[in-house]
């Protein structure tokens, strides 16, 4: 008999599919490639060969916390339908099938976290599998929006495993797995909520506290870096180590600095779909991804943002880089007055279009880029006022 999940709008509900017209743009962006997490991709005949590992992992998880199979099954069991309602769809598995799966992937979570961290809980075939550029994969699916355990559950079996053990807690094992997204160094310790690993990943973006006027209704952003470099906007790498901490004053518009991998769309975009389905009225990521958006229109823009030093473009052509950031923002549904970047957006549009500030940036840029062109252009001037005064001169003394 097969167990329904509670309705998709239960407050517990966290782990969605992405829509269709999302998902379409870029498959295998939201598509695990190597380990399913959950059950929306179990049973996928190309991840065959991991279901096999978690079986070996979850036997030496037994025999290493000293476990009954059957105390597992019980605490899963108890926690069976609130894991059910933290999925957007209905979970079409029984009950023991269900309770296999949660046991099956939070146990090799466990140990692979585990694996990682403490060297008595490596044996001498893990490296067989577990190289580092594998660990790196199965970390690239464990990100993933349609790829998630509940957190809880994960934490639940850890605790009761190790309960008289002084091994670290289940949260600090896990900001040490996914110590590299932590750029802020948030800790463990500090009374976080977490959902799911990508929503602990989005929570690492997050600023340490809310930007100033993020209610006002604003305008939306209309101008390229270039355009408004070609206005007089100067730029600067910001120091802050949080992305969304960006800054315009004086004609000085500070950005944070953003790295680009092979692996960052995929990261960027199963973000945004977690904004976009949990956290609408939240969207911290899509309003910056939008403003990333505005900022490169073309190879041009990206230039000069690698130029200043904002940008580092690790996918090695520039060219690259404005596709995905014009890519990243398709589809998504986006509410200027909600963007948290209101203010800087009608900061920077007003000074773009003060004509004042584009007759400065062309006089300095035509006439006053480099020390030659300033001392022709201060040498012209001196030569037509001593034309000029020579021209006076001469009707003067007529």
């Amino acid at each position: 008999m097969l167990e329904s999940s509670e309705p998709s709008l239960s407050p517990q509900c966290c782990i969605y599919r992405v829509p269709h017209d999302v998902r379409k743009l870029n498959e295998e962006a939201y598509t695990p490639q190597y380990i399913s997490i959950g059950p929306f991709h179990h049973g996928d005949k190309r991840l065959e060969t991991m279901e096999k590992l978690k079986v070996r992992y979850f036997k030496r998880f037994v025999k290493k916390a000293d476990l009954k199979v059957k105390e597992l099954v019980g605490i899963v069991r108890y926690y069976e339908r609130e894991v059910r309602c933290c999925y957007a769809e209905s979970i079409q598995l029984s009950s023991d099938d269900c309770v296999k799966l949660i046991l099956m992937d939070a146990s090799f979570i466990i140990v692979l976290f585990l694996i990682c961290e403490l060297e008595e809980w490596s044996s001498d075939d893990d490296f067989l599998v577990f190289t580092p550029r594998m660990i790196m994969k199965i970390s690239y699916d464990m990100r993933l929006l349609e790829n998630q355990l509940p957190f809880f559950i994960i934490k639940e079996i850890f605790d009761f495993a190790f309960a008289k053990s002084n091994f670290p807690s289940f949260a600090q094992l896990t900001f040490k797995f996914f110590s590299d997204y932590n750029t802020q160094e948030m800790s463990p310790d500090s009374n976080l909520e977490i959902i799911h690993f990508l929503d602990l990943l989005r929570t690492f973006f997050l600023p340490p506290r809310p930007p100033e006027g993020g209610n006002d209704v604003g305008g939306k952003p209309l101008y390229s870096a270039s355009q408004l470099h070609d206005a007089g906007v100067k730029f600067k790498v910001g120091s802050s180590k949080c992305l969304f901490d960006l800054k315009f004053t004086n004609g000085v518009l500070e950005i944070p600095h953003l790295e680009l991998y092979n692996n960052s769309e995929s990261l960027f975009r199963n973000l945004v779909a977690l904004e976009q389905s949990h956290s609408v009225y939240d969207a911290y990521i899509t309003d910056y991804i939008i403003f990333v958006d505005s900022l490169i229109d073309t190879v041009k823009d990206v230039d000069l943002l690698v130029q200043k030093k904002i940008l580092f473009n690790g996918l090695g052509d520039n060219n690259a880089v404005t596709t995905l950031a014009n890519n990243l923002g398709i589809n998504v549904l986006y509410g200027y007055s909600r963007s948290i970047y209101c203010n800087l957006y009608k900061d920077l549009n007003t000074f773009y279009e003060d004509p004042r500030h584009i007759w400065k940036a062309t006089l300095r840029r035509d006439y006053f880029s480099t020390p030659w062109i300033t001392a022709s252009t201060v040498a012209a001037i001196i030569l037509l006022v001593l034309t000029l005064i020579q021209t006076v001169s001469s009707i003067i003394s007529l």
